[in-house]
């Protein structure tokens, strides 16, 4: 189970930008693919979680997303998504896709805590200037 995130560039303040994190060794769609997520990392700060889907489509987001972000699978491409709108400067930063391998019952249980998630790509890199 491998990723590769891609999508990440410079914009300006209130710009758009479509992350992809193309998976590798399984489908985003398979029964154990079932709790996904996208994080973000700055420097000198924790990564933290910006949004996680599970099952079902169902998804959740972090309070600072505020309605801007939108995760999704794209399951002809067997990615995992993130659609970012009207960006501000503080959300910069390395944003990586990751997975939750725990026992299905247990799968996004943990809130948007980032620790239960694995098998992390590189990461892309966005930057948003005023």
């Amino acid at each position: 189970v491998t990723f590769v995130e891609t999508g990440g560039e410079s914009v300006q303040v209130g710009g758009s930008l479509k992350l992809s994190c193309v998976a590798s060794g399984f489908r985003v769609t398979a029964t154990y693919a079932s709790c996904m997520g996208w994080f973000r990392q700055s420097p000198g700060k924790e990564r933290e979680t910006v949004a996680i889907i599970r099952s079902g489509g169902r998804t959740k987001y972090a309070d600072f997303v505020n309605g801007r972000f939108t995760i999704s699978k794209d399951n002809v491409r067997n990615t995992l998504t993130l659609q970012m709108d009207s960006l501000k400067p503080e959300d910069s930063g390395m944003y990586y896709c990751a997975i939750d391998l725990r026992p299905e019952e247990f799968r996004c249980s943990s809130g948007l805590a980032t620790t239960p998630f694995s098998n992390w790509g590189r990461g892309t890199q966005v930057t948003v200037s005023s």
